[in-house]
């Protein structure tokens, strides 16, 4: 696409309002939402696991913890197969082939195959989140690439939503092989809709990687004095998220609760507090400075995890409320943090902050299954606790790194 003047103001991309941007817009939904409701749909069912197949809870937490794990791995290589044959063709792909093995893994018997389907998907899945941000920036003008990646983002939090919801309530009354296959058709519908839709990339030009390059990259950005904290601010943030919400179903399940999965799904609308935390804390954090702000969100999922230690069930999911609006809130404030400290380097900035993002959904996910194992919900919230904690110092860290810049 041809370089527009500084004072052309013609659009370079597809404007919001034409038909272009809504086909566009269409596809970026139903790719946020089918990615992260394939990614998350077995997250309530790891109750109906552990009795299914006879394992513990940390074992079923794997069908959690291998997908996260394999979409975080896969981010860079996906990226890097996107420079070579195209944005849209790695995210069509992505689409397809996730709901392919969702759909196979709602048939398989053994829990050793359904891991290593879960494993698969979580690879497919990879070539969304790592390409959808470039592919937005180079087909949308800049004066709608806001409201594009909004789009984006809203089908995501959206899909992560219903994905959890709508999977709880169907293996409720189908069981659970019903709901994933379920889960996989609609995949299969939404990719359907993102091949149409999705309009052919514009901008792309074909890039071959130097290797010698991107580890130079790499170096640059682990040697900066806060991105690697920012790595590990996200890496501590996911994980303590995931570990409440992954166990949260065994305990809620069990006496003096004895709640029905249905019932414990619907936990999962606490998601839409974490939509408006991330804008409202996300403009504070822009006008006051992400580096004074980030401690308090975090130090709030701290608060909260301590009140699902109580017995009353309103105040479990009051505490559950704060730490998703914690998380979010944290979360846009981190992730745009990123953004901003790397002046070179960025979309391979944003890259690692991704995977070690999910990675800590992954590690720290599968390892609070053998607190729930040995302690109960006593030991989980204590695990989650000393990982908010932990949080809590990280963030103190860079605001003390941020002021010292400032004074140089």
């Amino acid at each position: 696409m041809p370089a527009r003047a500084a004072n052309d103001d013609t659009p370079n991309g597809f404007v919001r309002g034409t038909k272009d941007y809504r086909r566009l817009a269409a596809a970026l939904l139903m790719a946020g939402f089918s990615t992260f409701a394939l990614l998350y749909a077995v997250q309530p069912l790891l109750t109906i696991f552990s009795r299914s197949f006879a394992i513990s809870a940390a074992n079923a937490s794997l069908a959690v913890s291998l997908s996260t794990g394999a979409m975080a791995l896969s981010f860079i290589p996906a990226g890097i197969l996107s420079d070579r044959i195209g944005l849209r063709p790695v995210m069509i792909g992505s689409l397809f082939a996730s709901s392919i093995f969702t759909i196979a893994s709602c048939i398989v018997t053994d829990w050793t195959a359904q891991l290593v389907l879960r494993t698969l998907i979580g690879v497919a899945l990879a070539g969304v989140p790592s390409v959808a941000m470039a592919y937005i920036a180079e087909e949308v003008d800049h004066g709608s690439l806001g409201s594009a990646m909004g789009v984006y983002i809203a089908g995501s939090a959206i899909g992560g939503m219903a994905g959890r919801i709508g999977v709880t309530w169907l293996s409720e009354f189908l069981g659970w092989q019903a709901a994933i296959a379920a889960a996989g058709l609609i995949g299969v519908c939404a990719g359907t809709i993102f091949l149409f839709s999705a309009p052919q990339s514009r901008g792309f030009s074909t890039t071959h990687h130097n290797l010698s390059s991107l580890a130079a990259a790499t170096r640059r950005l682990f040697a900066d004095r806060a991105l690697p904290w920012l790595y590990l601010e996200g890496c501590l943030l996911l994980g303590t998220f995931v570990t409440i919400f992954n166990y949260l179903g065994f305990h809620l399940e069990q006496p003096p609760y004895s709640l029905s999965r249905a019932a414990i799904g619907s936990i999962f609308f606490l998601y839409i507090i974490g939509s408006y935390s991330s804008a409202w804390f996300g403009g504070l954090a822009s006008r006051y400075g992400r580096d004074r702000l980030l401690w308090m969100p975090v130090a709030a999922m701290a608060v909260g995890i301590s009140l699902t230690e109580a017995r009353d069930l309103a105040l479990i999911i009051l505490g559950v409320g704060i730490v998703t609006g914690g998380l979010f809130a944290a979360h846009s404030t981190a992730s745009g943090w990123v953004g901003e400290r790397a002046t070179r380097d960025r979309a391979l900035a944003a890259a690692f902050y991704l995977q070690f993002y999910y990675m800590g959904s992954s590690l720290f996910g599968a390892v609070g299954g053998l607190a729930w194992d040995a302690f109960g919900w006593t030991g989980v919230a204590s695990y989650c606790l000393a990982l908010a904690i932990a949080a809590v110092a990280v963030a103190l860290r860079l605001r003390a790194i941020a002021a010292s810049r400032r004074n140089e």
